[in-house]
């Protein structure tokens, strides 16, 4: 929710960052997207992981020769550190979904590969540079094409999801939801909410967890909740499949391609698990209602018991209320809606 002091805040946050001078309201600030790195890929269903069109700042015509329709939901995906310098497969199964769920919706791909796939503090630095190119975007789509931010949604996955965080910041008025995948936790567990998501980003801020083994700020996915809906998959910390001994086999198996394996399996089941949101509508996911992690080891948040009728009320979705939700396999096999 909007707060009295929401545009203040967001207004000194913009200054500091270069995007406006002290003195100057956002209106009379200049509009120059010549610095703009990020590029913005327009994907189509009949080739999702192909780069084909860019969207341009400052250039309408490219809206058109895009096929970007104004009047359409926009889904924009955000990747995350890219050390090896190109986008992991995940990225256009994940478009290919989104087009299976949203025939009709445009996709769009942010690139910022030449800023993340540097050591990590420096892309994890660089997060606030991409999210101000992001922030660019839309302000422009909705001065420019007078695109409507209530049918915006940005997917971000690790770094992404700052990235993400930051634009919401940025921009003149609220997109209407972020998605966080697993934001990525060294250096943003305990940063100011101006580096990293948080639940003033956009209208509505929903969040999965799923790798948060470790001390807070050195476990791959951040530990406290960011969102108006934050979910940890099978308490968040390991998933199920993503064992030591499992990428070993798969090292042995695929070769040494796959050693990335060890560290990405948890952290990246955030991604499939929105796919399977996506593609599976007619077996979602269960989600428990939980006040704390304690409460959730203690098997005191589930609805469902051994040996009861199984019905389970409390389905993943935006009308959860908790602050903490948190999603448990185990017990969706017990039950059923």
């Amino acid at each position: 929710h909007i707060s009295s002091h929401s545009f203040i805040i967001i207004t000194q946050q913009q200054c500091l960052t270069g995007l406006c001078s002290p003195a100057a309201s956002p209106s009379d600030a200049p509009l120059d997207y010549s610095a703009i790195e990020t590029k913005f890929s327009v994907r189509s269903p009949e080739e999702p992981e192909e780069d084909l069109c860019y969207l341009v700042p400052g250039r309408p015509e490219t809206a058109s020769e895009c096929g970007f329709n104004p009047a359409r939901k926009t889904i924009a995906v955000i990747h995350g550190w890219a050390v090896a310098g190109f986008f992991d497969s995940w990225v256009y199964k994940l478009v290919a979904a989104l087009f299976e769920r949203e025939p009709n919706a445009n996709i769009i791909v942010v690139d910022w590969l030449d800023r993340a796939q540097h050591h990590y503090p420096n892309s994890a630095e660089n997060t606030r540079l991409a999210g101000q190119d992001v922030a660019k975007l839309i302000n422009w789509l909705e001065a420019e094409l007078q695109y409507d931010l209530s049918k915006l949604h940005l997917l971000g996955y690790s770094l992404g999801a700052h990235v993400a965080g930051v634009a919401g910041n940025l921009t003149n008025n609220k997109v209407n939801r972020i998605t966080g995948l697993d934001p990525a936790g060294p250096h943003f567990e305990y940063a100011n909410e101006l580096r990293r998501l948080s639940p003033d980003d956009a209208t509505f801020v929903d969040v999965l967890h799923t790798n948060t083994k470790g001390s807070p700020d050195f476990s791959i996915g951040i530990q406290r909740p960011v969102g108006h809906v934050d979910i940890y998959p099978n308490g968040g910390n390991e998933q199920p499949g993503c064992t030591f001994q499992n990428a070993m086999k798969m090292i042995a198996t695929f070769g040494i391609n796959n050693v990335d394996q060890i560290v990405k399996c948890a952290h990246e089941r955030s991604v499939h698990l929105f796919i399977d949101s996506l593609v599976n509508r007619q077996q979602q996911s269960m989600a428990y209602r939980c006040s704390s992690k304690d409460a959730f080891n203690r098997g005191l948040c589930l609805s469902c018991r051994k040996n009861q009728v199984p019905r389970c009320t409390s389905r993943l979705e935006r009308r959860c209320l908790s602050k903490v939700c948190l999603l448990d396999h185990s017990a969706f096999r017990l039950c059923s809606s």
